[in-house]
């Protein structure tokens, strides 16, 4: 071979021979100390004597950084599956250079000056790394061990204070009942549960590295569809801290408030065109938008009444102040201040598609969310949907967990949803099987329990449920006083409004075949106790009587937001002859004005008959001074000859008066004109 090929094989160029014995050579060695193990190697870059250790003859030092590199990539599961191959290959090849002929052991020298050295070389820093970690792992378990200590040295010290050591409290004691989780915000959190990160974000990558929005939500994901975004005057303020509660408020400003103004005179106009008209100066107006995405919605434009909403929640997220929480629930927005209430109806209706989306994981966070906001008035009455959500979430630890915190002070076995849903949620709870035996029995023994309460204090439910099921009775159950017809139609109206409300919206829960069953089971039961005059159940009629007299203003809100059309049905008629307005239904009777709309001074609004008459044939009819008032600016006036004749009329009208008249006499024995 000749020297050349030597060298290359070596790894070595021209110029870069060693300068001298001691000369860019390290020696790596089993100890710490090289002293103790011997003479040092020669020239040759070999150990003499009959220890048999070979030094690495390395002509670069950053060779050495890649055989480190190397040794660690052949670890696997912290052990090293070939540690032994070097040494028995190194081994084999010195007994072959020692029993062979002369040639053989030329080519060994020729082998051991390439790569053998570098085996040999690994096989030897293996060793050296296995003691430095060896030794590395004393002051880890001797630290270890000083942790125990001081952990009873503590235990000792609550022993003799008296106090014992409680260990980690459970996960229901640190979060408070009403804590929100960000990551359950988003729908897509959700979605990829369910399908899959790539069904969900296989589109919305690309989209993502066009998005110009300078701050995250999360609430809403900005998408680069809608306009850019610029401050529209809204702001949020701290009231006062009190008792670990946070009480916040939104502002508009002076430019919000015209905007504002302008979006009361469009609504009142009854054409949706010009809420378009008023979005495109004011792209991020919260009411505007609320407003329109009921259009859409009306319309069976899901999409864009979704994008309208989602649109309104990125714009009041904006306005956040930098103290306020969303995951907390200590932070508190009054309801009774208008510029409060867009934020509910946002939240509320973004929940709504959230769940006809099929996430009710994600809009059980939003409903804990705005009952977080103000938990003791509950302007939306939450607490009727809140059970609802849990059951198709399959939370049934969150809802029993509710329901066993908040009845002593919110009563909540007296609403029909909580009286119907809770045992539900502990039978559900009773057919998972991977709980232990003894909670399974205890679960389902609650859920009997509860059952049989409910059914003796709302026996009007039972037959409505069973015909939403589309289940015949038993005709001793449809036959019996307590469940026959006269239970529906003695309750009072109030009551007869929650039972329509949870049936239209939770039936379908109650359909299972296990579900029925047991539901039988308990209706008999129910029925043994009423032929055996059980006292509760009198108790239980009583209180029917006294309770339900009149629902509350928050619970016809609740009604009037969610549509079914049972529940609608049932609201009393003082509520349905109000004018009701989707961007601020039912506004409480107590309302807090920050600023006050200015009084349009139109003839209109003084009563004038003739101008009231034409405006109700023609909605669209508007005067000059309405129109100058305004100050909306609109095209050519295709209707002025029509307009200026109605002024005419209404100027005639407004200087006659009735009584100018000349009523008609005793003496007229014709009669014309009398009045009656």
């Amino acid at each position: 071979m000749s020297r050349r090929a030597l060298r290359r094989l070596r790894g070595e160029q021209r110029g870069q021979e060693p300068l001298g014995p001691d000369a860019l050579r390290f020696d790596l060695l089993e100890d710490d100390d090289a002293d103790e193990e011997g003479p040092k190697p020669g020239l040759g870059g070999r150990r003499p004597g009959a220890a048999g250790k070979e030094g690495v003859r390395v002509n670069n030092r950053f060779e050495l950084i890649n055989m480190e590199d190397l040794e660690d990539g052949l670890v696997v599961n912290g052990e090293r599956s070939d540690a032994t191959l070097p040494d028995s290959v190194s081994s084999g090849n010195k007994g072959r250079a020692q029993r062979g002929n002369p040639e053989t052991k030329q080519d060994g020298d020729v082998a051991n000056a390439g790569f053998p050295e570098q085996s040999n070389a690994s096989g030897k820093l293996r060793k050296k790394k296995k003691k430095q970690k060896n030794k590395k792992s004393c002051p880890g378990e001797s630290s270890e061990n000083g942790l125990e200590d001081i952990d009873r040295i503590l235990e000792r010290i609550e022993d003799s204070s008296g106090f014992t050591h409680p260990g980690p409290p459970p996960l229901s004691s640190r979060k408070h009942i009403l804590y929100v989780e960000h990551r359950h915000l988003n729908p897509d959190t959700e979605l990829k549960r369910y399908f899959g990160a790539r069904a969900v974000l296989g589109e919305q990558r690309p989209r993502q590295r066009q998005r110009v929005y300078p701050k995250c939500a999360w609430l809403t994901t900005p998408k680069s569809t809608w306009p850019r975004y610029s401050k529209p005057g809204l702001s949020m303020r701290l009231l006062e801290s009190k008792k670990g509660l946070s009480f916040f408020a939104f502002e508009h400003s002076e430019e919000y408030q015209q905007a504002q103004h302008k979006f009361l005179v469009a609504v009142e106009s009854m054409e949706p065109n010009n809420i378009v008209v008023l979005l495109q100066t004011n792209p991020y107006h919260v009411d505007s938008l609320l407003q329109l995405s009921d259009a859409c919605r009306f319309q069976e434009d899901q999409e864009m009444a979704r994008d309208l909403i989602e649109r309104a929640l990125y714009s009041m997220e904006c306005a956040f102040h930098p103290l306020f929480s969303l995951t907390s629930g200590t932070c508190r927005l009054d309801y009774r201040r208008p510029e409060n209430r867009s934020f509910y109806l946002a939240l509320y209706k973004q929940m709504s598609f959230l769940e006809k989306r099929g996430c009710p994981r994600t809009a059980l966070e939003y409903c804990k969310l705005i009952l977080s906001l103000e938990p003791d008035e509950d302007p939306l009455c939450m607490l009727l949907l809140i059970d609802h959500l849990a059951l198709r979430a399959r939370n049934y630890e969150y809802l029993i967990r509710l329901f066993q915190e908040w009845e002593a002070h919110r009563n909540l076995s007296q609403l029909p949803n909580f009286a119907f849903s809770v045992p539900l949620a502990y039978f559900l709870l009773s057919q998972q099987t991977d709980l232990p035996e003894h909670e399974l029995t205890s679960a389902r023994q609650q859920a009997s329990l509860l059952i049989q309460q409910a059914l003796t204090m709302f026996p009007g439910v039972l037959m409505p449920l069973l015909e939403c099921c589309s289940v015949r009775p038993d005709a001793t159950v449809s036959n019996h006083r307590f469940f026959g017809p006269d239970a529906e139609i003695s309750q009072p109206p109030a009551l007869s409004q929650l039972v329509s409300l949870y049936l239209g919206r939770s039936h379908f829960l109650w359909k299972e075949p296990a579900t029925m069953s047991w539901l039988e089971e308990n209706v008999r039961g129910v029925l043994q106790a009423v032929d055996a005059g059980d006292p509760a159940v009198e108790a239980c009629e009583n209180r029917r009587k006294v309770l339900y007299q009149r629902a509350p203003r928050n619970i016809h809100r609740h009604v009037i937001l969610s549509e079914i059309k049972e529940a609608v049905a049932a609201l009393p008629s003082d509520v349905t002859t109000q004018s009701v307005m989707g961007f601020d239904p039912l506004p409480p009777l107590d309302t807090i004005y920050s600023y006050v709309r200015p009084e349009r001074l139109s003839p209109v609004s003084h009563g004038n008959t003739i101008a009231l008459f034409f405006r109700s044939l023609l909605p669209n009819y508007t005067t000059e001074g309405e129109r100058l008032e305004e100050g909306v600016a609109r095209g050519p006036n295709r209707n002025q000859g029509l307009n200026r004749l109605m002024l005419a009329v209404r100027d005639m009208m407004a200087n006659f008066h009735f009584n100018d008249l000349e009523v008609p006499r005793e003496d007229n024995p014709e009669g014309e004109g009398d009045w009656d």
